[in-house]
């Protein structure tokens, strides 16, 4: 482990008070990850199709031992490739820790409309399957480059109740879906939002050269068509910034489930959700001015462009009428 990270963990240690919690919290720090089964959240595309594929889950009962449940935005199901048989179990401490709990590992999923699926108790390779398995629902389909992770480990231990700590949660039983369901509703909110972190940082980097052009040149060198797309592309991102301002309100599960509600809140503030909304929200910020500058050079070379168009009329006016005289002054002369 880097020495900044261990000075950050035992920073975090040196403000849990002392007694049973302290110890426990010292014993994560140095545990094994390897040894603990993980939570991973995958944003692989736009949305799901949700019904489509609570159909697909359901008639994979009897091969996979799925039992779906729908949450408003939300469906999970247990699944397992090695179905009917049941899951592995392993010890997450050495043979002499008799007090150590033990780990089952539990393949569930949960699956979010905005399109993340949040595994729990998965290796990696059955992740990767069934991610395959998914993508006929999936909208918009992300890149492989694109696609956004987060993982974390957990075990279970009836002596405290759910929380994270160090990136490991700790459940009480593992029977207990909704409690996972609220860590995962969180857990997909981050990974979701780390998607538009990283699609704003993108468009900033890519059009932080048109305020420098116009600070040294006065203008932009670009044509109006071009002005346009990039005014589109402003404009679609702040839509989309939008849409993920409605994702990370609170579910609606928390309305008829208040208990849980204090621990979603829990593992968001662990996320760093609210301070990176607001981080969000000024670099957003950022694009509607630049956005808005656009429009105004836009309307402003437009506005040259038709007053150029004016003053070449008035020219043509002022040719056409000489001419016209001179013709007329010609054919008098000629005349007389």
């Amino acid at each position: 482990m880097p020495d900044d990270l261990t000075a950050d963990v035992y920073t975090q240690l040196a403000q849990i008070p002392h007694g049973t919690a302290r110890v426990e919290a010292e014993r994560l720090s140095k545990m094994n990850r390897d040894d603990l089964p993980r939570v991973t959240a995958y944003c692989t595309a736009s949305a799901y199709r949700m019904d489509d594929l609570a159909k697909y889950l359901q008639s994979k009962k009897k091969t996979n031992g799925t039992a779906i449940k729908r949450f408003d935005e939300c469906v999970y199901t247990p699944y397992s490739l090695s179905y009917p048989s049941g899951p592995p179990k392993k010890s997450n401490g050495s043979d002499h820790h008799r007090n150590e709990p033990t780990v089952t590992f539990l393949p569930e999923m949960f699956l979010f409309d905005y399109g993340v699926v949040v595994f729990w108790g998965m290796t990696l390779t059955e992740e990767q399957r069934i991610l395959k398995e998914l993508k006929p629902f999936e909208d918009e389909t992300l890149e492989s480059d694109d696609v956004e992770t987060e993982e974390f480990n957990y075990y279970y231990d009836e002596n405290y109740q759910p929380r994270i700590y160090n990136d490991i949660i700790t459940l009480r039983h593992p029977s207990n879906y909704l409690v996972k369901l609220t860590i995962a509703h969180a857990i997909a909110q981050s990974v979701k939002m780390t998607l538009f972190e990283r699609l704003i940082d993108d468009t900033i980097n890519d059009t932080k050269y048109i305020p420098q052009v116009m600070a040294e040149n006065g203008n932009i060198h670009m044509s109006r068509t071009a002005i346009t797309k990039k005014i589109g592309q402003l404009f679609i991102m702040r839509i989309n910034v939008n849409l993920v301002s409605n994702i990370l309100d609170t579910p609606e599960i928390f309305w008829s489930e208040p208990a849980l509600e204090p621990l979603y809140s829990a593992i968001r503030s662990y996320l760093e959700i609210s301070q990176r909304v607001e981080l969000l929200n000024q670099r957003v910020e950022v694009i509607s001015d630049l956005l808005d500058m656009l429009k105004d050079h836009l309307n402003s070379s437009h506005g040259e462009h038709l007053e150029w168009i004016v003053i070449w009329l008035i020219a043509m006016e002022i040719v056409v009428a000489v001419i016209t005289t001179t013709v007329d002054a010609f054919s008098l002369s000629h005349i007389s």
